[in-house]
């Protein structure tokens, strides 16, 4: 069917409030945007802007992927089988979750549902402490209001990987029929979970503290209207911690910022007005399903933002530094290879073993799964770049209470020492070298935006080493690297050992341009970054 086809179909089977909503689109761009493809289970589930619509996330597209799902885990398991669910803040989260239970109570799996929001960690935890045989979560992390998403787990607590993902999309694939779906409200396989759950999660989280000397730190933290207001405030109790008013509370629109991601450099804009008012040492605030951290380090009078990267870095050192005597042959980093190289460094100096995933963090938590079935490895940390850090294997996906808990414990550390975070950064840039790390997204939205992107990648390929001079290598990840699964990103390695790399998300309408500079000299290296970025801006946006 095209699009029109589909939109006239929806319009034939929609409940009342989808229906309304479909006939009141007047712009038909919009109608072709919304139906004309469906919105795609990807390798770690569902994510789009929340509409009605094949290509949006709604009652009906929640749905479907929930019945898929129901119905492959049927065929891989004999007994009984059960979900463990759970949601974040965002708008409709809540709804979603309860659609999908009572689906999966429809097909006969039990579901543990959290009664109130917690962050993914937690629900990724709670899937392999319960004995789940799958667990998911209702968010879109750090997208903007207008997304949510539906990520799946497996039994162990790692989002699905390539194969779990592949067999279940082709369950998923086969519902065409919409009004099939089984909605149920009320069911006796349906079970409230919460407190008990949270705590035994906390106490795991616990287990990994490093740190515990008194010490004058002053910390603002902003849970930036996510799931991280308990939970992370529970594991910072007896610091000196002063929490963001504004933000404290859950709010789906996040009407106090213009993008709940740390990652985005005036997510913390208010947290640092609170800090700079009181003189706190350290500013931190979570993502909405509290999987992400982001921090900025008082500097005389300013406040310093970190990197994703950088703040691995210090954590790797620290983590690392605190644990020496427990390390061993076995004992492994993982990081992504769209991360700097600079904490793997770090890491191969204490020893360490280093190992490289894909870009997403399941691909992280799947290298704890191998490694607890072989013995061979042992995780010790694994981060990635875009400022997600996991310490310890209670939870199988990236974990900002951990992270929280550690970089508080590390800030204190180089405090009792006189010394602050961005010295703690300078050591490392005195031992390790300086590396000058940045992200560039570009959002290219609708049909048309995906198509660029598509011509992009193919463009990029097609220059090869010719893209810049001294490139010496380039790495195409879509024709299988390593024993890495297929994936369509491209890294461009100069002969310094600087790079850079580009690849679609996976869950934005967005093409992203890594960089990893290189050199001695921080304004040489900043002068080189600004020179790749102005080219690879002018061949984007063309």
């Amino acid at each position: 069917m095209n699009y029109k086809e589909k939109y006239n179909e929806w319009l034939s089977f929609a409940d009342e409030y989808t229906r309304a909503e479909l006939l009141s689109i007047t712009d038909e761009k919009e109608i072709e945007d919304r139906f004309y493809k469906d919105l795609a289970f990807g390798t770690g589930g569902l994510r789009g802007i929340m509409g009605a619509g094949s290509n949006r996330m709604n009652r009906y597209t929640v749905g479907k992927a929930t019945l898929g799902l129901a119905r492959y885990l049927k065929s891989k398991n004999n007994g009984e089988i059960s979900v463990a669910l759970a949601y974040d803040t965002r708008n409709n989260s809540q709804y979603f979750a309860k659609t999908a239970a009572g689906i999966f109570a429809s097909q006969g799996i039990r579901v543990y549902i959290y009664e109130t929001v917690v962050p993914v960690p937690v629900l990724s935890f709670t899937t392999h402490y319960l004995g789940c045989t799958a667990g998911v979560m209702i968010t879109a992390s750090h997208n903007p209001k207008e997304y949510n998403g539906y990520k799946v787990y497996d039994s162990k607590g790692c989002q699905f990987c390539t194969e779990d993902a592949k067999n279940a999309i082709g369950f998923i694939n086969d519902i065409t029929d919409y009004s099939s779906i089984p909605f149920t409200d009320n069911s006796e396989l349906i079970t409230y979970i919460g407190e008990k759950e949270l705590s035994a999660f906390l106490a795991e989280v616990k287990k990994q503290s490093l740190y515990e000397e008194n010490s004058d730190l002053k910390i603002v933290y902003t849970p930036l209207h996510g799931t991280g207001n308990i939970p992370v405030r529970r594991m910072l109790q007896g610091l000196d911690v002063t929490v963001v008013k504004e933000q404290e509370l859950p709010d789906g629109n996040f009407s106090t910022v213009r993008s709940p991601n740390p990652e985005e450099k005036d997510a913390l804009t208010i947290a640092i007005e609170k800090a700079k008012e009181i003189g706190a040492d350290l500013v931190l605030g979570t993502d909405p399903d509290c999987d992400r951290v982001g921090i900025a380090v008082k500097d005389g009078d300013e406040y310093k933002l970190f990197t994703g990267n950088q703040t691995g870095a210090l954590l790797v050192k620290f983590v690392l530094t605190m644990k020496k005597a427990q390390l061993n042959s076995k004992s492994t980093l993982v990081k992504t290879i769209v991360t700097s190289d600079l904490g793997a460094n770090i890491g191969r100096s204490f020893g360490l073993n280093i190992e490289e995933t894909l870009t997403g963090f399941k691909y992280i938590g799947d290298k704890i799964n191998s490694y607890e079935k072989t013995g061979e490895r042992e995780f010790v940390i694994g981060y990635e770049e875009s400022y997600g850090y996991l310490v310890g294997t209670h939870a199988r996906d990236k974990d900002a209470v951990v992270s929280s808990m550690l970089i508080c414990q590390m800030a204190a550390w180089y405090k009792n020492q006189g010394k602050t975070l961005v010295d703690g950064l300078d050591e490392i840039y005195d031992e390790y070298g300086y590396f000058l790390d940045y992200l560039d997204s570009f959002v290219l939205k609708g049909k048309d935006g995906a198509e660029k992107i598509q011509s992009l990648m193919t463009y990029f390929r097609e220059q090869g080493l010719n893209l810049f001079d001294e490139i010496k290598e380039v790495i195409d990840f879509s024709t299988g690297i390593r024993d890495l699964p297929k994936e369509n990103v491209l890294k461009f390695v100069f002969n310094d050992g600087s790079w850079m790399a580009v690849r679609p998300s996976g869950t934005e309408p967005k093409i992203k341009v890594y960089y990893s500079i290189v050199d001695p000299s921080k304004d040489n290296a900043s002068k080189r970054l600004d020179s790749i970025r102005k080219e690879i801006k002018e061949i984007i946006l063309a």
